[in-house]
């Protein structure tokens, strides 16, 4: 069922049950208050007449059925039966027998000294009272004409009030449920607007105050982290085709120049070895990428563990030094490190051992010396890592780009790479929920800082 008939026929389920509620207790009311006001005006009639024939001598049964028999203020159909102590009517206006009076309601009248009861269509009301000389028992009965039928004609008011009300709930509540869902159909048509080709569209995010608002702004986040996803995988697709591109066409081309004709082996030997570096390069390049490719993708709260920050560092020298030998590494820690919880992370030991040996191959590729300094101290609870170098510097308008895949600055072409590597490790730095930052000058070195939350 859509929604929008589902909110109708429970908006309109609602008032119905407030309606119906309302109106059986308006009925009920009117119902209780008209039987109790003709039972009073029963019981004062019989009190009247009882005192009438019993207290004053003046006056015996005959001379009061004539009285009452034009008395302008009798009940309709009324009937008055008096009973004496023996049970012995002593009074009664009912000729034609048409109340059927027991001598165990009398008995019961005696002992509760007031009975209600209905013998259709007469409503009795039975008193015991207590006369100058004896007790008596009263039974007053008549039909309340009119009490009913101005029950009834409430009945029919009731059901006629409460149909017309239904049909006004019923118009009311599609134009309060379509006012209701048309910003979400609103939203609805943006987002089915929003394709591959317009993916920097948005959506409307109102007042941004409501709920709606928040859908919209979240359907925005989300949209900016597709678009982020299809940019980065369309860049990644274009760059890593171009930088596979080369190599390969080199290696083609130098096959292709050692086979058109019968050569030395000197020459076959230079020719396998320059396929063999190149074929190598590949091999780096493809690893990187597949680097690039997991730091990319989603990582869950198992893949992640506790690990000292200390040791990856120590790792990642030795990995470094153990590809190039003449490269100078020293890590220097604070002071105010004073206890192994301040080392403590939460995350991918490989992936933190390949963001960090990144940075200290960088520092130390680019610096003329080959050194680079690390320096590791605790801030904001954090555990900070600085990679300081004294290499060729970035300059002011570049240090934006260089986190970008394949993007190299320009005083970097002279020496060998791939611009890889720091768009990996800010793609790491952002799975562990840590910052990487930068400063650097021309000619005088770089320094590249982590800043990863302590593990608590």
């Amino acid at each position: 069922m859509e929604i929008r008939k589902k909110l109708l026929y429970q908006f309109i389920s609602i008032v119905a049950m407030i309606l119906l509620f309302s109106s059986l207790s308006v009925y009920f009311s009117f119902s209780g208050g008209r039987k109790q006001e003709f039972y009073d005006r029963l019981g004062s009639k019989a009190k009247m007449v009882a005192q009438m024939l019993i207290d004053i001598d003046e006056i015996d049964a005959e001379l009061l059925k004539r009285i009452e028999k034009n008395n302008p203020v009798s009940l309709p159909n009324e009937i008055i039966i008096i009973y004496d102590y023996q049970d012995k009517i002593v009074y009664s206006t009912d000729d034609n027998q048409l109340l059927a009076i027991s001598p165990e309601l009398i008995t019961e009248v005696r002992l509760k000294e007031e009975v209600q009861l209905k013998q259709m269509p007469y409503e009795i009301l039975g008193q015991f009272y207590t006369g100058k000389y004896d007790r008596y028992v009263v039974f007053a009965a008549a039909t309340d004409i009119f009490g009913l039928m101005k029950l009834n004609r409430l009945r029919i008011i009731i059901i006629v009030v409460f149909s017309i009300s239904l049909i006004i709930v019923f118009i009311s509540g599609k134009i309060f449920v379509s006012r209701a869902l048309n910003p979400i159909s609103y939203i609805m048509a943006q987002v089915g607007a929003i394709g591959v080709s317009n993916l920097n569209a948005r959506i409307s995010e109102g007042n941004g105050k409501d709920e709606l608002s928040q859908l919209a702004h979240t359907f925005n986040k989300m949209l900016e982290r597709i678009e982020s996803a299809f940019k980065t995988q369309k860049n990644f697709i274009a760059n890593a085709s171009h930088e596979l591109r080369t190599p390969l066409t080199v290696i083609t081309g130098h096959l292709e120049v050692i086979l058109m004709k019968a050569r030395k082996n000197e020459e076959y030997r230079k020719t396998i070895i320059s396929v063999l570096g190149n074929i190598k390069n590949l091999n780096h390049i493809s690893n990187r990428l597949l680097q690039l490719a997991q730091a990319s993708s989603e990582f869950s709260e198992a893949d992640f563990s506790l690990i000292r920050i200390d040791e990856i560092l120590w790792q990642a020298k030795k990995d470094v030094q153990k590809i190039n030998d003449n490269y100078q590494i020293s890590i220097n820690f604070s002071e105010s490190i004073d206890d192994e919880y301040k080392l403590k992370v939460n995350g991918n030991e490989q992936l933190l051992r390949t963001a960090i040996s990144n940075i200290i191959d960088n520092g130390c590729k680019y610096s003329g010396d080959h050194t680079s300094e690390i320096s590791v101290n605790n801030e904001n609870n954090n555990v900070i890592i600085n990679f300081s170098d004294k290499g060729i510097g970035i300059s002011e308008e570049e240090l934006q780009m260089i986190f970008q895949p394949f993007y190299r600055a320009k005083n970097a072409f002279c020496t060998k790479g791939y611009g890889i590597g720091l768009s990996l490790v800010e793609k790491i730095m952002k799975l562990h929920k840590g910052k990487i930052t930068v400063k650097s000058e021309l000619l005088k070195g770089s320094t590249f800082t982590l800043a990863l939350p302590l593990y608590s």
